[in-house]
C-alpha cells in the first residue's frame, strides 16, 4: 500500500467522523490531530488519530481499524468470539455462528461490527453483518463477512 495523498482534516470533517463513531459505536475519540491518508492499491482510506491508524472508511463509512477499536473500545456492534475462533477470525475468515458466544442485538444487516475475542476482548478483526445480532449466535452459517484483521496489510500499515 502506497500513500496517495495525506492531509490534516477541518474541524467539520472531525466533528463529521466523531459523530459517526460515537452513534455507531459509542466511542469518544480524543485527539489533537487528525490526517486523512489516502491509500493506492486498495479500497481503503485511513484517518491517522494523533499519528496512528485509528479509523478506516470501508465504502465511504468511517469505523475503527483493528488497532483502533483496542484503543477505543467500542460498547455497541460487537460480535463476540469463543477462543476456538480466534486464529481463523485472526487470519481473515468469515465468522461462523457456532463460533460466536455473543453479538449485540441492534446489529443490522450490513452494519460493521468490530469481532472480539471473548477472553481478554481484543477486538480481532473488523467485519460486515450478514444477519441481525439476535440471530448471529448458533449452530451453522457464515454471518460475519471479514472487512480488516490483525496482520492484513491495513493493519501492519505504518507511516
Amino acid at each position: 500500500m502506497e500513500v496517495k495523498s495525506r492531509h490534516h482534516l477541518r474541524s467539520d470533517e472531525v466533528r463529521e467522523i466523531e459523530d459517526a463513531l460515537t452513534d455507531s459505536l459509542g466511542v469518544e475519540l480524543d485527539a489533537d490531530t487528525y490526517e486523512l491518508v489516502e491509500l493506492d492499491g486498495t479500497e481503503f482510506d485511513i484517518v491517522l488519530v494523533n499519528g496512528d491508524p485509528v479509523v478506516v472508511y470501508v465504502d465511504d463509512q468511517p469505523f475503527l481499524t483493528v488497532q483502533g477499536a483496542n484503543t477505543y473500545p467500542p460498547t455497541s456492534r460487537v460480535v463476540t468470539v469463543d477462543a476456538g475462533a480466534v486464529s481463523f477470525v485472526s487470519d481473515g475468515a468469515d465468522v461462523m455462528r457456532p463460533g460466536i458466544v455473543e453479538a449485540d442485538e441492534d446489529i443490522e444487516p450490513g452494519d460493521l461490527v468490530a469481532i472480539a475475542e471473548e477472553t481478554h476482548g481484543k477486538v480481532l478483526a473488523i467485519g460486515r453483518a450478514k444477519t441481525t445480532g439476535d440471530d448471529m449466535v448458533g449452530d451453522s452459517g457464515k454471518v460475519v463477512a471479514s472487512v480488516h484483521y490483525v496482520g492484513d496489510d491495513l493493519y501492519e500499515f505504518t507511516v
